[in-house]
């Protein structure tokens, strides 16, 4: 998508568009659903759809309010279509769940804040959960993180898509400072090493798991 249109969609009816306002880990303040509200009311937006990536799609907008829309939001442009970070999903973990051992939601925003539109050779998604219910679809997100007691397991290569792939665990036990670390050895050796539009899925099967492993670590 042209970057003049701001993220903005061209949906089905060749007519009108859809945005994705960027929620970090799928959290809304007060201001940011204040904000979603006007524009809805005042555009007429006749669809706001939660996606799979816990975020609003409001769709059904006029060419010509893409501009004013964004500019009553206030609130960044959460990628869609372009070759990127898209999101970071995350579960409530330890900040209200009883079952959380690991604060996922809080390192969740923060990935997101590190990471978000780091240019990649294909679309990206992270998956945090704060146990191993794994409510963050950890194993389906190019890269995921589980929680456990010990630190966190990260998993990378993973997908939900057309063609479907657990991803491999690549390193376990560690501390929120390593998952950092390493997702940024993980994701700069991807964009050194992967074709263009080649998902982390479709790369891990041709570079293997352990050659992976060794690079990174």
């Amino acid at each position: 998508m042209s970057e003049d249109l701001k993220g903005a969609i061209l949906q089905r009816d060749k007519k009108t568009y859809a945005i994705v306002p960027r929620t970090p880990a799928g959290v809304l303040s007060i201001e940011n659903l204040e904000a979603i509200t006007l524009v809805v009311k005042k555009y007429n937006i006749p669809i706001t759809k939660i996606t799979s990536g816990h975020r609003l799609a409001l769709v059904g907008i006029a060419k010509e309010d893409i501009d004013a829309v964004w500019s009553d939001l206030n609130i960044g442009i959460g990628r869609a279509t372009e070759l990127c970070l898209h999101y970071v999903q995350a579960c409530p973990g330890t900040a209200v769940c009883s079952f959380g051992v690991q604060d996922s939601l809080g390192l969740g925003m923060e990935l997101e804040q590190i990471f978000a539109e780091k240019t990649l050779p294909a679309k990206f998604k992270i998956g945090v959960s704060g146990c191993q219910f794994c409510c963050g679809e950890s194993f389906v997100r190019d890269i995921g993180l589980v929680g456990k007691k010990n630190g966190w397991k990260m998993i990378f290569g993973g997908n939900s898509g057309k063609k479907p792939r657990i991803g491999d665990v690549v390193a376990e036990d560690l501390s929120k400072d390593e998952v950092i670390r390493i997702i940024d050895s993980c994701l700069a050796y991807y964009l050194e090493n992967a074709k263009k539009k080649e998902r982390a899925s479709r790369f891990l099967d041709r570079i293997g798991v352990e050659e992976f492993k060794k690079a990174i670590l």
